[in-house]
């Protein structure tokens, strides 16, 4: 009975913790600004709360999915070159948890997030009558190898993922800011699945967490893009690049004193 009343109290606390961070992760890709220090709070080691972590992420993938078929629609092309690039990269990234030791890969973390927000906050001069480029662009090859970087970077840790995949898809994209923040969800959405796969293979994971965490993802990743529908593209982008560089910020200062 005490068991039961202690899951229902858990629960109770998981999953709005889960909605809000879904809802940032499909909005800003910083639902770990969230979740994650949550679970460590309700006294989870870090590697097993990242990866109860992304295993509840990848509710917020199904949700955003469904929630932006609209924005989706007409990107199978790009989806294409993004999907396998990303699920290859995170393979790698999981496998690599299990490998290397987290507080090197810490070190340098607040970088790419740093480079990651700065990124994002430049503004992009695109007219609209502007036609899409298909000439060979050394920026754009760069972005797409960032973007099995990120893969690998989202299997294995993944705070502020969401913004590092934006930061690329920048680059690439002439699409507007809900459209590629949709793909950004899907791929990573993807990503998070392929990930829990991989952990579930090299350690145990606590479903009694994972699930009401999900749930709340699940709501989150409904939502979020609905937000990001109405929002000026602007406004989203100058508060996550604002966002991203307090969290670069933060998690410099745990790596480095």
């Amino acid at each position: 009975m005490k068991l039961m009343l202690a899951m229902l109290k858990l629960s109770l606390i998981l999953l709005p913790v889960g909605a809000i961070a879904g809802i940032v992760s499909t909005v800003g890709g910083l639902a770990s600004l969230v979740s994650y220090p949550a679970l460590l709070a309700l006294g989870l080691p870090p590697v097993t709360a990242n990866v109860t972590n992304t295993a509840g992420l990848v509710f917020t993938g199904v949700g955003s999915a469904i929630a932006s078929r609209r924005e989706l629609k007409g990107h199978a092309r790009d989806l294409l070159m993004l999907l396998p690039l990303t699920i290859i990269g995170c393979i790698a990234g999981a496998l690599l948890l299990f490998a290397i030791p987290a507080a090197t890969f810490q070190k340098v973390v607040p970088f790419f997030i740093l480079v990651a927000g700065i990124l994002i906050l430049i503004p992009r001069h695109l007219p609209a009558e502007q036609p899409v480029t298909t000439g060979f662009s050394w920026v754009t090859v760069a972005a797409w190898l960032g973007v099995f970087g990120v893969g690998v970077y989202s299997g294995y840790f993944g705070a502020a993922g969401g913004v590092l995949m934006l930061s690329m898809l920048a680059v690439i994209s002439d699409a507007p800011f809900a459209e590629y923040n949709a793909q950004k969800n899907l791929a990573l959405g993807a990503a998070n699945c392929v990930s829990t796969v991989v952990y579930a293979m090299q350690m145990r994971i606590p479903w009694s967490w994972v699930l009401p965490l999900g749930i709340g993802f699940l709501i989150g990743g409904l939502v979020g893009p609905m937000i990001v529908r109405w929002l000026p593209d602007r406004l989203v982008k100058l508060v996550i690049g604002i966002a991203a560089l307090g969290l670069a910020g933060s998690l410099f200062y745990q790596a480095f004193f």
